[in-house]
């Protein structure tokens, strides 16, 4: 098997779900007690919060390009970025790496053309919903057009993440939030919803939507799962 580094703590509550998902799968496909080879840097979300909070960005991708370079001395063949919002320095930590990176938003965009989704709906953090980093990748790299909520919703989703998801917290009138932003976002067009935030399945799964939905730390970590056993 092959050695697979994780950029974690972005927050833990859903870096753990990576943790778990890629190694359930290498113990479904090789059964026995195996178990990945991982190797995992996780962060204090305090601190990543912070930059982005002041659009640090450069900061913030020198500061992920650094870890991931540790990741790839201590001996990963890849490395994944456990957050859907981070994936806004994948060309810093690309440029920083000699080994693959499995991009979030590729490892998405294939499971929604595999559903012969066309039209998207976006749910994340403000900055997944709002630059281009990932809906511009969805549609230039795979062409998928991608719908996202009003200013007002993006701003209810954006802050149930941060007050609530990252904490560990499950409200049910959060739940009751995202479900009418979900229908909304099925009126709006969106044949299929993207749960682009990494915690946003800790809150809602695919019952609540009545079209597919695409929840993005489960997807990619079965992309680093595959990569682990190819």
């Amino acid at each position: 098997m092959r050695t697979i580094g994780l950029l974690g703590g972005m927050s833990w509550e859903s870096t753990a779900e990576y943790y778990s998902t890629i190694n359930r799968r290498i113990q479904k496909e090789r059964g026995g007690v195996h178990s990945a080879p991982i190797l995992m840097l996780s962060y204090d979300f305090s601190e990543i919060e912070g930059l982005q909070a002041r659009d640090a960005w450069d900061e913030a991708s020198v500061l992920l390009a650094d870890g991931a370079q540790r990741l790839e001395t201590a001996g990963a063949e890849a490395v994944v970025i456990c957050t859907n919002t981070m994936h806004l320095c994948a060309p810093a930590i690309e440029s920083a790496l000699s080994i693959p990176l499995i991009h979030i938003a590729d490892a998405t965009a294939q499971k929604v053309i595999a559903e012969d989704v066309a039209t998207v709906g976006l749910l994340g953090t403000r900055f997944t919903m709002e630059q281009e980093f990932y809906a511009g990748r969805l549609a230039s790299h795979h062409g998928l057009s991608v719908v996202t909520p009003p200013e007002a919703d993006r701003t209810v989703v954006h802050d149930i993440i941060y007050q609530d998801l990252v904490k560990g917290i499950i409200r049910p009138e959060a739940r009751r939030e995202y479900q009418r932003i979900i229908r909304d976002l099925e009126t709006s067009g969106a044949d299929g919803i993207i749960y682009g935030c990494t915690e946003i399945e800790l809150l809602v799964d695919a019952t609540d939507a009545s079209v597919p939905v695409f929840p993005t730390a489960a997807i990619h970590a079965e992309a680093a799962a595959r990569f682990v056993l190819s």
